[in-house]
């Protein structure tokens, strides 16, 4: 009987601990004021990568999980049928510059001709007038002045012909050059090789993919937050992000984007509010300076939970205050 005091202050301690455990995990979770926290996957802009005309695919010249800079090349489309239009094209070139020359020389001609024609027609008036020549064929010289004034217009007409031919041809092999230049495929943007959708010797249409492409420089987290708190977030309004895979570091972000409208809860976010309440879409960029710096960090999918400023005066605690890995290359130091 001795023994029932002592063992009802064992549970007392027990439940006592038990308790005082549970208080200092509340306190841990516990928001600072002017702070709200939300769960969310980091995500990173997608950019494909497409042929914008049909062909064959030459070679591809990057894997998944390459780095490239943007203007890289990707990938190269076949260019052999290509390449021989552009030959016949400047062709046409050349042979309008020649239709050109031509058509100069016989303006050249013609124009003697006319000059010629108009010395023999005043010579024939001047004999007119002293009746050594009939007026006939004052008449005669008067209509071969005419025509010899026709031929020289229809010559002049004839090099603007061969200028047109000559600048339609030129324009054909622009168009020809720009299509080949569009057959080498270029990383419009820095990034990440995500996928390589395709293979050398594939036939492709116009538009299809090649590869998908993750843009380093615009990551965001996107969260959800209930209406109370996203109608005092505003553009600009800091955050910070502490991933999963990572719980030691606090990375800094800034409030990028507000939905004007509000939404339902999707099903794959956790929050501590009721499912059926409206709830808003917001994301947190990161700056692309820092991303630059630790772009070997960087993955798509990666969950964590996200606090943001939802008070302009507000503190952020030691714990949130920002902390990154050593940057890649400075390990040792």
């Amino acid at each position: 009987m001795r023994l029932v005091p002592f063992v009802i202050l064992a549970v007392i301690a027990a439940v006592a601990a038990a308790f005082f455990i549970r208080w200092q995990a509340d306190q841990a979770d516990a928001i600072p004021a002017g702070l709200a926290r939300a769960n969310g996957r980091i995500e990173a802009e997608r950019v494909a990568v497409a042929t914008k005309f049909a062909g064959r695919v030459a070679e591809i010249l990057v894997k998944e999980g390459d780095f490239v800079e943007r203007g890289a090349v990707i990938a190269r489309m076949d260019t052999a049928e290509l390449v021989a239009e552009i030959a016949a094209a400047k062709a046409k070139v050349q042979q309008a510059v020649q239709g050109i020359g031509q058509a100069k020389a016989q303006l050249l001609m013609r124009q003697a001709e006319l000059k010629l024609a108009n010395v023999e027609l005043q010579r024939a008036q001047t004999l007119s007038k002293r009746d050594y020549v009939s007026a006939s064929t004052v008449d005669q010289r008067q209509a071969q002045r005419d025509v010899a004034a026709a031929t020289v217009t229809a010559a002049q007409a004839a090099i603007g012909d061969a200028e047109a031919a000559r600048d339609a041809a030129e324009a054909s092999v622009a168009q020809l050059q720009a299509v080949l230049n569009d057959m080498t495929l270029l990383a419009p943007v820095s990034g990440r090789i995500e996928y390589k959708l395709v293979q050398a010797g594939e036939v492709l249409s116009a538009g299809a993919s090649v590869v998908s492409l993750l843009d380093l420089t615009d990551v965001y987290m996107t969260i959800f937050l209930p209406t109370l708190d996203a109608g005092r977030v505003g553009l600009g309004s800091e955050g910070r992000i502490v991933l999963d895979a990572a719980p030691d570091y606090v990375v800094p972000a800034g409030v990028s984007f507000v939905a004007a409208e509000a939404q339902f809860t999707p099903k794959f976010v956790e929050t501590e509010n009721e499912r059926d309440k409206l709830m808003y879409r917001i994301k947190l960029r990161i700056d692309p300076k820092l991303l630059e710096t630790y772009r070997d960090y960087v993955k798509a999918g990666l969950t964590g939970d996200a606090y943001v400023k939802v008070q302009a005066d507000a503190a952020w605690p030691d714990t949130l205050a920002p902390k990154l890995p050593p940057a890649p290359g400075n390990a040792a130091q």
